[in-house]
């Protein structure tokens, strides 16, 4: 069988190779692999930044954000031939911590959890897939052409659910939130702002392209002008940063409403200085009851949210999002970016 693989942390080793085919256990569902979507982790795993692969195995299959279709299910696993499913990414370590302990994995204390396509456990960059029936998601049919847009939507269901659980330590009825980033994160962050009813702003750097009117669909407000712009006459009571650039980092932090709350989903590059005086951020922060968290990784409860935010969702935004589908066997052409490029997503059925 046909797999995308790498050598973690070795650079240029990114291949179509052959692997064995998947044999599923007593509890799992066999899955055709219909797409994955090709991300920034993706993207510096091939460069041999991280990665790990399984335990006694040299190549690692990569792909975390999956798409595919039962083929083969247990009786009363819930699922059946022809299902539309998703895998779920972490799974949790083996003592297990606290967090794991109550389902919560995406908050693993220890970092002993292990990740499809990342870490110890191959991914979903394969013809064909297997996953245990309590680690797959079923989709609604209807998103069979952007179902493969569920992974980086649990991932802004989490944040706006730790932003609805800060908010809940007193009164809060947010009003504005601030996007930074028209990425995939970014864009989905503000499609289910967008379904809370909220006022929605979202900040990028670029002026054309499909991310202005993509933003304007939602029926939110786009800029590129720099934060100061985009916050002017509207201090946000939510921000979720999705970009890692550092000044947008700490400049989010300072221009938020009294008792905001700042979401970083980004994560920034390491080495890079940056002036900032700290002293008048901390008298925001306390003075202001604000609240800065960060965000990443999803457990079962996110799934199911963004699942359910993917099936009320205008179908053909979301197939604009996808920018670009790439064969299997042109992988290459999937991680080198284009100008206009939103979402890329490999195909994997032909």
């Amino acid at each position: 069988m046909r797999a995308l693989t790498v050598v973690p942390e070795k650079g240029g080793s990114l291949a179509v190779t052959d692997v064995p085919d998947p044999e599923p256990g007593e509890n799992d569902l066999l899955v055709d692999g219909l797409a994955v979507g090709v991300c920034g982790t993706d993207r510096e795993i091939a460069a041999g930044d991280y990665g790990w692969a399984p335990p006694g195995h040299e190549r690692l299959v990569i792909g975390h954000e999956s798409l595919g279709r039962v083929r083969q299910a247990p009786s009363g696993s819930g699922f059946a031939p022809g299902d539309l499913v998703v895998g779920v990414v972490r799974r949790p370590d083996p003592e297990p911590c606290g967090a794991c302990a109550h389902g919560e994995f995406d908050m693993c204390r220890n970092g002993r959890y292990t990740e499809r396509g990342i870490k110890e456990i191959d991914g979903y960059a394969s013809r064909a897939w297997r996953v245990e029936a309590d680690y797959a998601v079923k989709l609604d049919p209807r998103l069979a052409e952007v179902g493969v847009l569920m992974e980086p939507t649990t991932v802004v269901a989490k944040a706006w659910d730790q932003i609805e659980k800060v908010g809940a330590r007193a009164w809060f009825e947010p009003r504005r939130v601030l996007v930074t980033g028209a990425g995939p994160i970014g864009l989905l962050a503000a499609m289910l702002g967008a379904q809370r009813g909220l006022d929605v702003h979202v900040l990028d750097r670029v002026a054309d392209g499909p991310k202005p009117q993509l933003v304007a669909d939602l029926g939110a407000t786009y800029h590129h002008e720099g934060l100061d712009k985009a916050v002017e006459g509207c201090e946000p009571d939510v921000v979720i940063e999705a970009t890692g650039v550092s000044q947008l980092v700490f400049g989010a932090m300072a221009r938020n409403a009294a008792y905001g709350i700042v979401c970083l989903t980004g994560v920034s590059p390491t080495g890079r200085m940056l002036q900032v005086d700290a002293g008048d951020l901390n008298r925001d922060i306390v003075l202001e009851n604000d609240a800065i968290i960060g965000s990443v990784n999803a457990n079962l409860g996110h799934y199911a949210a963004a699942a359910r935010s993917l099936a009320e969702a205008d179908l053909d935004w979301l197939g604009r999002l996808i920018s670009r589908r790439v064969p299997l066997e042109r992988y290459a052409d999937a991680f080198t970016p284009h100008p206009d490029d939103v979402k890329v997503v490999i195909d994997l059925n032909g």
